[in-house]
């Protein structure tokens, strides 16, 4: 019972934190018939992206602002580059990446490559799995015109097509906020700061007074580094989410797991006192409520339903925003003990050595 209440409070001072992090107020939606003549470069890092790459490339057609576009290929050893030509835009080129030297995670050295190359006020890094609405990127050029922000990111929509993509994804949005609480990260007199890497812009010259890419060369979680980095400068940062920035493809269960425990022993500093602690919190937070209520005493297991109404009611939010019923909630406590095992794997992983491994690459330890 003692157990029980506890996570009660905890779930109540959760609810009733200030941050929100559980609400997904930070949205910013596309207006289809915006137009700007601001000229924006776009970073594209592309790895055997063939599948993809056709439907990014169609979407940012769509944009109506002038665009330069690089396709930085590399190394893949699919039709990558084939298919980015076979568009005909004639603002777009393909450079091929040399090789990866020491000390740099693959897709950073790419976008060295290609920030090399920008000239315009503002550079786009977009993924190449990364589908945009008609309209999104004068929307994003608005706003940080309007609010003088120097970088801005979105945390795309999953695809939600396979049945793991449309369950586990929006979960790691979910937990991802409370990590990283979007309120506190757009708050200049906060030192929290994220970003979605996956669709960022950034001013040319925020970019160059941070040091660029080789700033954050061997950055694991390289986008939540450069947010920092660009914060710790004086700089404005925004992140949001967006139904008009859409992931291209579902994430199978494999795919997601490999992604959450590439950087999960990262997030942690590699401190196994942290993931001892994570792993107990988690455990206490979610999966203490739903094993009560099965096992538990009458009077515990009312408690513990409480917590897990509670831990439902703060994911309804999340559920709403991606078309899902609200009492996916209650599977919380499963999806929480899944990530629970995958960041098991990324520590297990740094043990034997591996720090990280991605798109084909390992990444030692230093």
């Amino acid at each position: 019972m003692i157990l029980a209440s506890f996570a009660v409070v905890i779930w109540l001072g959760l609810l009733g934190w200030p941050d929100r992090a559980w609400q997904m107020r930070e949205r910013l939606e596309s207006n289809p018939e915006s137009t700007l003549g601001e000229r924006v470069t776009v970073l594209m890092p592309a790895r055997n992206e063939e599948a993809v790459l056709r439907c990014s490339l169609d979407a940012l057609a769509n944009q109506r602002v002038p665009l330069k576009i690089w396709i930085l290929n590399d190394g893949s050893t699919d039709r990558t580059r084939e298919v980015a030509l076979a568009t005909h835009a004639s603002n777009l080129e393909v450079l091929d990446i040399p090789s990866l030297p020491p000390g740099w995670s693959g897709k950073l050295w790419a976008l060295e490559q290609g920030f090399a190359r920008v000239t315009t006020n503002w550079i786009l890094l977009l993924d190449a799995d990364i589908a945009l609405a008609r309209g999104i990127l004068p929307t994003l050029l608005v706003k940080a015109e309007c609010e003088n922000l120097d970088l801005l990111s979105i945390m795309a929509t999953p695809a939600r097509h396979g049945f793991w993509d449309r369950w586990l994804m929006p979960v790691f949005i979910y937990f991802f906020k409370w990590l990283y609480p979007f309120h506190r990260s757009n708050d200049p007199q906060s030192r929290v700061a994220a970003a979605a890497g996956g669709c960022l812009l950034v001013k040319r010259e925020t970019l160059a007074q941070v040091g660029g890419f080789a700033a954050l060369r061997a950055a694991v979680i390289d986008d939540c580094t450069l947010a920092r980095l660009v914060k710790q400068k004086g700089f404005r940062i925004w992140i949001g989410v967006s139904r008009s920035v859409v992931m291209l493809r579902d994430h199978s269960f494999r795919q997601i797991w490999d992604m959450v425990a590439r950087t999960a022993f990262t997030q942690l500093k590699y401190s196994y006192l942290a993931l001892a602690g994570t792993l107990l919190g988690l455990g206490v937070i979610f999966a203490i409520p739903p094993i009560l209520v099965l096992s538990g005493s009458r009077l515990g297991a009312l408690i513990a339903g409480c917590s897990w109404i509670l831990m439902t009611l703060s994911y309804a939010p999340t559920a709403r925003y991606y078309d899902e019923s609200p009492f996916v909630g209650l599977f919380l406590p499963l999806a929480a003990m899944l990530f629970c095992m995958m960041s098991l794997d990324s520590a297990l992983r740094y043990a034997l050595g591996t720090r990280s491994r991605w798109k084909g690459r390992s990444y030692g330890r230093t």
